[in-house]
């Protein structure tokens, strides 16, 4: 009755026009609410536990690093407004005034250095941040406003990675664990969104925070729906259950672009499939003779039994047929989208024949038995994928065997070195980074080599990568980088596969996205079609 009387009062000129909130909750505009449905799950919501895409996109919505990057790689202010180089050791970060946690704390210096103190100090991370601030060797709160983030050597790389590290704050999180955010209760940053309900693996509600420093957020309430399944994903999203999905499924990218009711969102991304060798034990697990018994050595070892590996590799099938063109053969271990990545490198050739030559040379001429790891569902076809090298290696003499997990208890699993030859990614923003996580020799006081599950080691890389880890010069940090490259690919460090390509679906007339190469699935990056 309350609207009829308002609507014919208004028609008759009775009452002056009024905004819809004037007219009170009735007449308001309803509320914006994005409904997400993500294929990956976080493994953990404490912001330093665990380095995955997974996970640091959904806790950038929470909370925020001083400075990031966007989509196109470009390094850009968040609690720092400004920050320059003050010398080769030196970098200088000027703080925003007036920011505040989600409860109202106050953010300062001391948080900056908090943070970088607690980093290296998480347990049990699967796969840590101490790398991105091992070279501070000192924080120096210059006034209430400024940070100076003193380093051990040259570090060119410390824009690019402290743009990964999330700030928290010294009196809230100062004795938070693991549990406590996973809990919620530990879940206040100083985002563009606040943690409203959290059910592990299954759904995660956030709240646009009306106190945020900066651009009001698009959306006022933003749900996250955890749906591992492609297919139930997909339909969820033709159904209008979600209005954003990740992870397209290969299979259908074609039929989903061909809907008019459907958006599309690609980009190619700064990641990079590979398979991961271990050759530093002796005897490894899930490795025999095809009689199940040990082998007198680790054949992963011998540079031959990788090289023939990798000539069985489908590079160009896995892409064209599997992915269905979602992607590109790698020809190295940085994805084409890294600008510091080495130039000229020769596409990696399949030649069975030659394989298995090079078994024979290297004392298999029945190949033995193996099985191979992976995670199922961390991106799209991973499973597949794995499924693919099992068949190529089947082909030349290595009879293999699958065995794939969820991607929580399979990381840790591979850290722990429970596998012999493993199916993994990782996402960089520089080819130097990719080499310092991926390749470079373990050294966890220095913080090198954190993604480093084979335990690989070579001098041939560590030697040029070491070095262009500390040149400020970027022609000479790019050749060394290079030289480090081709050092790992020549080794076969790793055997690499792809570079992928992601995308994103959504409701045409309610949701756009701009398509992140490091595949980020949050709502930072999505607004109203309208």
């Amino acid at each position: 009755m309350r609207r009829l009387l308002l609507a014919t009062a208004l028609a008759a000129g009775l009452l002056p026009a009024l905004a819809p909130a004037a007219l009170g909750p009735a007449l308001a505009q309803p509320a914006r609410t994005l409904t997400v449905g993500m294929g990956g799950v976080p493994t953990g919501y404490d912001p330093h536990y665990h380095s995955t895409n997974n996970n640091n996109a959904q806790l950038r919505q929470i909370f925020n690093p001083l400075i990031d990057l966007d989509t196109q790689g470009r390094p850009f202010g968040v609690l720092a407004e400004s920050w320059r180089v003050v010398d080769d050791l030196t970098w200088e970060f000027r703080l925003r005034e007036g920011i505040r946690f989600h409860d109202g704390t106050p953010f300062g210096p001391e948080d900056v250095a908090f943070t970088v103190a607690r980093v290296p100090t998480v347990p049990n991370s699967p796969g840590p941040f101490t790398t991105q601030v091992r070279p501070i060797s000192r924080v120096e709160i210059v006034d209430a406003r400024t940070v100076r983030l003193h380093t051990s050597a040259p570090t060119p790389f410390l824009e690019r990675d402290i743009a990964q590290v999330m700030i928290l704050s010294r009196s809230i999180h100062a004795n938070a664990q693991l549990a406590d955010f996973n809990a919620g209760r530990a879940l206040v940053g100083t985002g563009a969104y606040r943690h409203v309900a959290l059910s592990l693996g299954e759904r995660h509600e956030i709240a646009r925070n009306p106190d945020f420093w900066g651009e009001r957020a698009a959306w006022d309430r933003v749900v996250t729906r955890f749906v591992t399944n492609p297919g139930a994903r997909v339909a969820a999203l033709l159904a209008g259950d979600v209005d954003l999905i990740d992870a397209v499924p290969v299979t259908d990218v074609q039929r989903l672009s061909a809907d008019p009711r459907i958006a599309l969102f690609a980009t190619d991304s700064n990641t990079t499939a590979f398979m991961f060798p271990d050759a530093a034990r002796d005897n490894p697990p899930h490795i025999t003779d095809k009689q199940g018994n040990p082998l007198a050595r680790n054949p992963l070892a011998d540079l031959r039994v990788r090289q023939a590996i990798s000539l069985a590799m489908p590079r160009e099938a896995i892409v064209e047929r599997l992915m269905q063109g979602q992607g590109s053969p790698a020809e190295q271990i940085a994805s084409r989208a890294l600008p510091d990545r080495a130039q000229g490198m020769p596409p990696l050739q399949t030649d069975l024949a030659r394989a298995r030559v090079l078994l024979r040379e290297a004392g298999y001429p029945d190949g033995f038995r193996m099985t191979i790891h992976g995670p199922n569902g961390f991106i799209v076809g991973d499973a597949d994928i794995l499924q693919a090298v099992a068949q190529a290696l089947t082909r030349i003499g290595i009879e293999t065997r699958v065995e794939v997990i969820p991607p929580a208890p399979f990381f840790t699993r591979a850290t722990q070195r429970e596998f012999s030859f493993f199916f993994s990614t990782f996402t960089a923003n520089s080819a130097a980074v990719m080499l310092r996580q991926v390749v470079m020799t373990r050294n966890p006081a220095q913080g090198l080599g954190a993604f480093n599950r084979g335990h690989y080691s070579s001098p041939a890389v560590d030697g040029p990568l070491a070095e262009a880890l500390r040149t400020m010069d970027a022609e000479r940090r790019a050749a060394l980088t290079a030289q480090a490259m081709r050092a790992a690919v020549d080794d076969l460090a790793v055997i690499p596969l792809m570079y992928v390509r992601v995308n994103w679906a959504g409701l045409r007339n309610k949701v756009r996205y701009d398509a992140h190469p490091s595949w980020f699935t949050n709502a930072l990056l999505a607004s109203p079609a309208e």
